[in-house]
């Protein structure tokens, strides 16, 4: 039973290799996690930014674009993991941490591909995204400038120079 004004710790997390391990183990700087099993798995926090994936221009749209129905604010991180949970319910682990005042984050997930990969899955399923709401459009000129890009659109190269860009070698996720 858990004492008043004292948050409860978040329960231990099966990673999808199978591995168990607590959450406070994953801290905010990790992007990814040598796991026991021998293989990295992305790790993603509620509190990193989706400019992570993206550029800032384009979360500021999909910010200004997509109502979001929950608790958060506007769409950002925890709705661009839950599309890719969707997409890959069994690579996906996440667990809720809100409640365990010790980790610094609310929600986890770790993924069984590397960060490099769930980068290239966040990025497309993002254009898919955009991609569904551009073919709702009633502007054919805007549909057809939009189709040309995705053509023209080496996801990639993409992921390749915006991960350069952003220095993922370290835990210090900046622009450079």
């Amino acid at each position: 039973m858990s004492e008043p004004g004292v948050p409860e710790r978040a329960d231990d997390l099966e990673l999808p290799c199978g591995e168990v391990i607590h959450p406070s183990a994953f801290d905010l700087g990790m992007r990814e996690f040598d796991c026991a099993c021998g293989e990295t798995h992305a790790v993603v926090m509620d509190v990193h930014p989706l400019a992570r994936f993206v550029p800032e221009f384009l979360v500021d749209t999909l910010r200004r674009t997509i109502t979001t129905d929950d608790d958060f604010d506007a769409f950002g991180t925890p709705h661009a993991m839950a599309m890719v949970r969707e997409e890959f319910p069994d690579k996906v682990a996440s667990a809720d941490c809100s409640t365990d005042g010790t980790v610094g984050y609310a929600l986890l997930w770790v993924a069984e591909f590397d960060a490099r990969r769930l980068h290239s899955i966040v990025v497309e399923l993002l254009l898919e995204l955009m991609e569904h709401a551009i073919s709702h459009t009633e502007n054919d000129a805007l549909a057809a400038e939009f189709e040309q890009y995705m053509y023209e659109f080496d996801l990639d190269e993409f992921v390749e120079l915006y991960r350069n860009e952003r220095e993922f070698e370290t835990e210090h996720d900046t622009a450079i």
